[in-house]
């Protein structure tokens, strides 16, 4: 506890662009939900990762030439490691699994409990600490995903596998973050993304017979949901999120995300017909107030200083 401080005088304010970020992420994310539900009527959860993590590593890969990045740094290779074998390669599987026994909103309440290990995951092993503002918000949020998932669920009768697939995925998200962090130190948010997805790729190739024939017999306009899938909410959503999470800690990167449940039923209701309940928008206004809570005291609060650039 020797690095936990007051400081006498206000910290500097809150990056504007971090959090505009964290906002193109947070939508972007949702609509993953929602393509995963429809694309996944066509493509298994593997073949479904693994063509969104091509998509992905394609459009990344230019970007990098274009932008004349190289390889990351040594020292940044583990954290890239952690982060593509947890979040670009088993999360997305599973999740895709998930979500073909859970309906798009209450896989995305069952995801977001990821914040929490995140929170502690940081607070313990990046010394982020345990603010009380971060806490409370994630106990708001963490009530209004429920509300949401509850909602959209039929009352709660969630199938058993695909909770349990859910809670698996969210595991391997919070992992992922928390192995991710570390990485920003030595490379850039768009290093740490592209290489991520790169090592997410090469673990999905088992898949790739599956991909091809289930390609075959797809129409093109499910084709076409995951190729948006790779190049929307994974090339532009992970760096958005990479770069927003380079300049903030995991914990609060990770309470931002409790908005996407929230946005998940308004895409839901707006692309795929489905009306939400009054429960609805309670919980997704009370995943709003949460993101909103933690994020909050930014400038007057004891802070653990995280190890890093800010």
């Amino acid at each position: 506890m020797s690095d936990v401080r007051l400081h006498p005088h206000p910290t500097p304010a809150v990056d504007r662009r971090a959090v505009a970020a964290a906002g193109v992420t947070v939508l972007l994310w949702a609509s993953a939900f929602v393509s995963i539900r429809s694309a996944g009527a066509h493509f298994s959860p593997g073949a479904l990762a693994l063509g969104r993590m091509l998509a992905g590593s394609l459009v990344l890969a230019v970007i990098l030439v274009i932008r004349r990045e190289g390889v990351p740094p040594r020292a940044a290779w583990p954290g890239i490691v952690v982060s593509g074998v947890l979040w670009f390669g088993l999360y997305m599987a599973v999740l895709n699994w998930g979500e073909r026994k859970l309906d798009a909103g209450t896989a995305a309440m069952v995801v977001n409990i990821g914040p929490i290990v995140i929170a502690l995951l940081g607070g313990w092993l990046l010394e982020e600490g345990f603010g009380s503002r971060l806490l409370a918000g994630i106990g708001v949020s963490f009530a209004g995903a429920v509300v949401v998932g509850l909602s959209m669920s039929d009352g709660g009768g969630a199938p058993l596998l695909g909770v349990g697939l859910c809670v698996l995925a969210a595991l391997s998200y919070a992992g992922g973050v928390v192995g991710q962090k570390p990485a920003l130190r030595h490379a850039s948010a768009l290093q740490v993304t592209a290489y991520g997805c790169f090592v997410g790729a090469v673990c999905c190739l088992p898949f790739v017979g599956r991909l091809v024939t289930e390609t075959a017999e797809a129409p093109p306009s499910a084709t076409l949901e995951v190729i948006y899938l790779g190049v929307v909410p994974t090339a532009l959503g992970f760096t958005t999120w990479a770069y927003a999470l380079a300049r903030t800690t995991a914990g609060k990167m990770g309470s931002t995300t409790y908005a996407v449940p929230a946005v998940v039923v308004l895409l839901a209701w707006l692309f795929l017909s489905e009306v939400p309940g009054p429960l609805t928008f309670l919980g997704g206004a009370l995943c709003l107030t949460g993101v909103a809570v933690s994020r909050g005291g930014a400038r007057h609060r004891t802070t653990t200083a995280p190890p890093g650039r800010a």
